[in-house]
């Protein structure tokens, strides 16, 4: 019987973007780009999503280099998955702030079993995207951060959401990560297509690093509330 693990497998295997970019951006697709990722995929997910049960879902904004672009995994660097997640990997290492907050987060709410048996991450976005900069420097990009990028994912990205609901099999709520431009084009998508009953904003973890990094025990006790509130 097709458990959660498998199609969430099989979405990673075939997910790509087939549209046209703008000029001087590049799209990432760890899935296809590395046996590595897809091989920590194949455990990270079979370890905890072997099974139907239905899952809460987190957006992000879409994958980055340090974070999934590396492991495959939302949130997720080399560290944390070694270290919480107790999938071995030496192949290169990694450390993502975001994924420091989120674990701590998980450890919060009970651990990486007890977190991931409720809840599920991904992307409004599930590709990411770079541009380089001056002196050939390759940095993230965001699906929201040109009017251009946005017109051209904007097809891919309400599919993608479509197909998260159906792996997840709820649609009562919805967790955004990013209380600012994600928020906003989420609950505008929201507003039209109807995605979600509910919304609830959760402040961007890379935002709480950088900036609020003291009081980041104060930001981890209200995701652990908010994430309390639907069964």
């Amino acid at each position: 019987m097709e458990t959660l693990s498998d199609r969430i497998l099989d979405f990673y295997a075939n997910v790509q973007f087939e549209g046209t970019l703008p000029d001087g951006i590049k799209i990432m697709n760890p899935y296809r780009e590395s046996s590595d990722i897809r091989d920590i995929c194949g455990k990270f997910y079979s370890k905890y999503y072997n099974d139907q049960a239905p899952r809460k879902l987190i957006l992000g904004i879409n994958p980055g280099r340090l974070g999934a672009g590396a492991t495959g995994l939302p949130f997720t660097d080399t560290k944390r998955l070694n270290d919480h997640c107790e999938i071995p990997y030496d192949g290169f290492v990694s450390h993502e702030p975001s994924s420091v907050f989120i674990y701590g987060v998980i450890h919060a709410f009970g651990g990486p079993s007890v977190f991931y048996s409720q809840f599920y991450i991904n992307s409004v976005c599930p590709l990411g995207f770079t541009i380089d900069k001056a002196g050939g420097k390759s940095v993230n990009y965001n699906y929201y951060d040109s009017a251009e990028l946005e017109k051209s994912v904007r097809d891919f990205i309400l599919e993608n959401i479509k197909t998260q609901i159906w792996l997840t099999g709820r649609n009562d709520v919805c967790y955004c990560l990013g209380t600012g431009k994600n928020y906003h084009y989420l609950s505008k998508l929201n507003e039209k297509h109807h995605f979600f009953d509910v919304i609830i904003p959760l402040e961007h973890p890379r935002y709480i690093m950088q900036y609020k990094s003291k009081t980041k025990e104060s930001y981890v006790d209200d995701f652990v509330g908010k994430l309390s509130l639907f069964p």
